[in-house]
């Protein structure tokens, strides 16, 4: 079967691959429709090398238009008349190859290369297939760009083997005829004027190839430039950027094959080069060009190919320890893995380049700087068998650091007072290149990372990794954080988002986002023009705390990854909200209706529930619980304690009040898929949440007045019987504190058992006394009942 009628048959997302195949101007898909069987059946790769052959084909490509164009004259209809001239503007576009043939063919040959390329992936197993489906995403203009100027380069990289191959055979053919008449010992005017003739030509070709060549090599300087300063920058910044959260394509596979390609091109230009002097060494004469021009050709040659081979060296996969707080933190006496690659695939070097492992080859004079020695495997070769793409790579995956014993006065009397979690190392990579004649020296380092003594430190030197990603493209500016600018605050936010994305499947949006700017800058109309320091984010304390802005937002970002994910990532939670915006927004809604938030007081990261009631005289109000913890969460999912929530007031049937997620979401709708099978009394959590004490907190309607306290408990009908005196001191104590206003004074360093053994001793203690707000911790009675 033909292979454009197979491309017909294909399932619609394959087909669509075709059409963006087909979108731009270089081929029309009518032309390669209706001319299908005759593209498919000439030599195009033959004609992008061969002149006559590329003429002849660009003639009969013409007349194939003509004839089309005749055919849908003759069928008369309206669409046929569309047709006709589109075929017209078709030949018109085409003429423009009339004096460069060859790069129709190319053209030509190219699609059908890509089209190839879409029926072997339709050809693969089903799961490598789905694979390539879902990662083969649609190449960027850039990308297209950059593909078009390296297959440029190939084209005439194989246009210049033909020609050296031409000026071989003409030389030889010169020097046949003169070794021939010198032989003879005869050499007469008509043949001297005859071989005169053959040298002038043979030294017009040696000097439009080697201007040519000069042209060529200038088009390497321009491509390599796209590829080392402009693709290859961008490659690295997305790696920063994906290290500290950004979903970015850090795939190398593209880079691999310009790499790869332009380097299989230079080298080909270094073997003309060879071929011109040994052609000049044979045939020689006076000002021949070759002599005066091949050593500037050879040495600017052997700079574009040494530059860009360097430039192919890089850190594939930056360093970072199992269970860590995040990548680029190393912990000394911990093992860590890193991977380095070279884009240029040579199989001849396969397992023959030795990569060797040091650490801070440019460290700066610092006093107090400190010193580690990398120990483990520090060498290895690049190899094609540890890639799963069949790069060469030379993956290290059990170094250590060890810290070097300094003198007295080292260690810890830093000249620029740099904290360790601030202090940034580098890990360098050496090996040498050698081939065909070529001896480079290669060299390449990772982003600057953190090396920590204990996992106390980890938070703050993640907070450094982020700081540094987040502002800094320089891998070697170690002293970074000696005199580090404010950041921008969009792009913290940015860098914020990433972390709650990566964390748990969803960023922060611009409400969260201005909640946390409103904290940090008071309200403002913009927050776009705000900055903020490297000390306000990880060390100053936030207002009305005694942690900084990253100790609590890290807290929570561990909340959510640990305990809180599924509901993070279906957007249940708000978390990031005021409590006055809280109340704006929950006073509008129904009864019932509740929103999740996190503490701005609690360090480690809470998580509260708030909720709206309209009390006996008509009044709305906003009740909250206080936060519950990590602890609380060890103990039962968030979503149980949602679910089975109640609450416990004198006089009141014990209910849950949370009954339609904002805005106005039914809690089971919202949050049933997350239940355990078994619901009420029959849930494995319900003992637990009937035995939790905790304040709830009522915001009055009215202005002016203090926030009111009671108390929320399942009660205890299971664990303990009606008529147990027990019992019945617990519901006097309950309703005994459910009706004391909680003003000031004294009860906030007696724990629980304390005080309710000293109610249950005396229980009249209560009365008169002052109690603080919020000073009751949660009381946990299982145990006393027991």
């Amino acid at each position: 079967m033909a292979q454009w009628e197979r491309l017909q048959q294909l399932d619609p997302l394959y087909r669509q691959k075709v059409h963006e195949l087909y979108d731009g101007d270089e081929l029309p898909m009518d032309v390669r429709h209706y001319l299908a069987p005759w593209i498919e059946s000439q030599e195009w790769d033959r004609a992008a090398v061969d002149q006559q052959l590329a003429v002849v084909l660009f003639q009969v490509l013409l007349e194939n238009l003509d004839n089309q164009y005749s055919r849908f004259m003759q069928d008369g209809n309206k669409e046929s008349f569309v047709l006709q001239c589109s075929f017209r503007r078709f030949k018109q576009n085409f003429q423009r190859y009339q004096e460069d043939p060859y790069t129709l063919a190319r053209i030509i040959q190219w699609f059908l290369t890509k089209e190839r390329e879409i029926l072997h992936m339709v050809e693969l197993p089903d799961q490598v297939q789905a694979l390539q489906v879902q990662q083969d995403c649609m190449e960027t203009d850039r990308e297209r760009n950059m593909l078009k100027k390296v297959e440029e380069v190939r084209h005439k990289v194989q246009v210049m083997d033909h020609t050296v191959k031409c000026l071989e055979e003409q030389q030889d053919e010169f020097d046949f005829k003169y070794q021939t008449h010198t032989m003879e010992g005869t050499v007469t005017p008509e043949d001297h004027k005859v071989l005169q003739v053959m040298l002038n030509r043979l030294d017009q070709s040696r000097k439009s190839l080697l201007s040519n060549l000069t042209a060529l090599l200038t088009l390497m300087e321009e491509v390599m430039s796209l590829l080392v300063e402009d693709e290859l920058v961008q490659w690295k910044r997305r790696q920063q950027k994906s290290y500290i959260g950004a979903q970015e394509d850090t795939s190398l596979e593209k880079l691999e094959l310009w790499f790869t390609s332009m380097a299989e091109g230079m080298f080909q230009i270094r073997e003309f080069l060879q071929k011109l002097e040994e052609l000049s060494g044979k045939v020689t004469y006076e000002k021949d060009p070759v002599l005066s021009q091949k050593p500037l050709l050879q040495q600017r040659a052997d700079s574009i190919l040494t530059m860009l081979l360097k430039s192919a060296f890089v850190v594939e996969t930056q360093p970072s320890i199992p269970q860590g707080k995040g990548p680029l933190v190393l912990r000394t006496n911990v093992q860590f893995s890193v991977k380095c690659r070279f884009l240029v695939k040579v199989p001849e070097l396969n397992h023959s380049m030795q990569v060797t492992v040091t650490m801070d080859k440019d460290a700066p004079q610092v006093k107090g700087y400190r010193k580690f020695n990398v120990l483990g495997t520090a060498t290895k070769a690049l190899n094609m068998t540890e890639s799963m793409q069949g790069g060469m790579v030379a993956d290290f995956r059990h170094l250590t650091l060890k810290e070097q014993k300094v003198g007295a006065g080292g260690k810890g009397i830093s000249d620029l007072s740099l904290s360790v979690t601030e202090e940034l190392h580098v890990i360098n990579f050496e090996t040498e290149f050698n081939h065909n004649g070529l001896s480079v020296k290669l060299e390449t380092s990772t982003i600057p990372v953190v090396v920590i003594s204990n996992s106390s430190q980890q938070q703050s030197a993640w907070a450094s990794v982020l700081w540094f990603n987040m502002l800094c493209s320089d891998h070697k500016n170690v002293l970074f954080f000696a005199n580090t600018t404010p950041a921008p605050w969009p792009k913290v936010g940015e860098m914020l988002s990433w972390q709650f994305l990566s964390a748990a499947g969803r960023g922060l949006d611009k409400d969260q986002l201005g909640m946390i700017a409103q904290k940090l800058f008071g309200k403002q109309q913009s927050y776009d023009d705000c900055t903020i320091s490297w000390a306000r984010f990880s060390k100053e304390n936030v207002a009305e705390n005694s942690f900084s802005l990253w100790v609590w937002l890290d807290g929570i970002l561990t909340l959510v990854k640990t305990y809180l994910a599924e509901i993070w990532k279906d957007g249940s939670v708000v978390g990031f909200i005021s409590k006055g915006r809280e109340k704006t927004l929950l006073k509008k809604k129904l009864d019932g209706t509740f929103l999740l938030r996190f503490s701005e007081s609690i360090k480690d990261g809470g998580v509260t529930f708030s909720w709206v009631e309209t009390d006996l005289q008509g009044n709305r109000n906003v009740r909250s619980v206080q936060p519950f913890t990590k602890t609380d969460m060890s103990q039962i999912p968030f979503v149980e304690i949602i679910r089975n929530f109640q609450i416990l007031e004198a006089g009141n049937i014990p209910e849950n009040p949370l009954r339609y997620l904002y805005p106005d979401i039914p809690k089971d709708m919202a949050f049933g898929k997350y239940y355990t099978e078994k619901g009420g009394e029959d849930s494995p959590y319900f003992k637990y949440i009937k035995t939790k004490l905790m304040f709830v907190s009522k915001e009055s309607g009215t202005e002016g007045k203090q926030p009111m306290n009671s108390l929320c408990l399942q009660h205890c009908d299971e664990v303990t019987a009606p008529d147990d005196p027990l019992a019945d001191s617990m519901d006097k104590f309950l309703n005994c504190v459910g009706e004391t206003p909680l003003l000031s004074g004294g009860l906030a360093d007696i724990n629980d058992a304390e005080l309710l053994q000293k109610f249950l001793n005396d229980p009249n203690m209560l009365e008169g006394m002052n109690l603080p707000d919020n000073s009751l911790p949660d009381l946990m009675l299982s145990q006393l009942v027991e």
